[in-house]
């Protein structure tokens, strides 16, 4: 469905339609929760999605196993903005396309910039101070890094923080990283830290 074609369902959703709300910056500077993912296409035109790992899941019923796929997607702008959802069905594409509309609700801002002592130079290229997330067994701390250094992560770790618009960053991670859901939904809540970041002011 086209921008043009969307016809809102919620208050949020109208509001951005009529014009009301203009950026997604906007929107969290009001507290308004997303409530359509057509909202974030409208406003985050230039997003992009990548799967981080599709499951086949069973569950047993009266009738016997019910096998249905699951996926998990990130979605992100590479410029501040990142989400992450999960879809279950019995096909794989309806599977990811009912996680990438449950990132788009989930998406959060980040906040970046270059809290390397190394480096200094004031550019949004890394994050301002060490962070820290957690999410089931695993625990992740988010270190800024030097200009230049790159995303030093493991897989699913660095397509999050590349989405997020990260581009330097050491990590250390603690738990059973190999549960991607976990281990992305941690990097997810460290990320949500970077908002709850207090500086110190200058005298």
């Amino acid at each position: 469905m086209s921008a043009e074609e969307w016809s809102p369902k919620t208050r949020v959703g109208r509001m951005v339609k009529e014009g009301r709300i203009t950026s997604i910056a906007e929107l969290f500077a009001q507290n308004l929760k997303i409530t359509e993912p057509e909202i974030v296409d409208y406003l985050l035109p230039n997003l992009e999605q990548e799967v981080l790992d599709i499951n086949l899941v069973q569950k047993q019923t009266a009738a016997g196993e019910r096998s249905r796929f699951r996926a998990i997607v990130i979605v992100g702008n590479r410029d501040g903005y990142v989400g992450l959802g999960t879809g279950k069905a019995v096909h794989v594409v309806s599977a990811i396309e009912k996680a990438v509309k449950n990132a788009k609700m989930n998406i959060i801002p980040v906040r970046r910039g270059c809290g390397s002592w190394e480096c200094a130079c004031g550019q949004p290229h890394s994050l301002l101070t060490k962070v820290e997330g957690k999410r089931g067994s695993v625990r992740i701390e988010l270190i800024p890094g030097p200009r230049g250094l790159g995303i030093v992560a493991g897989e699913a770790a660095r397509i999050v923080l590349e989405l997020a618009g990260v581009e330097d960053v050491w990590t250390r991670t603690f738990g059973e990283t190999r549960t991607t859901l976990s281990f992305a939904g941690a990097v997810i809540e460290a990320l949500r830290n970077t908002n709850k970041i207090v500086l110190p002011t200058m005298w």
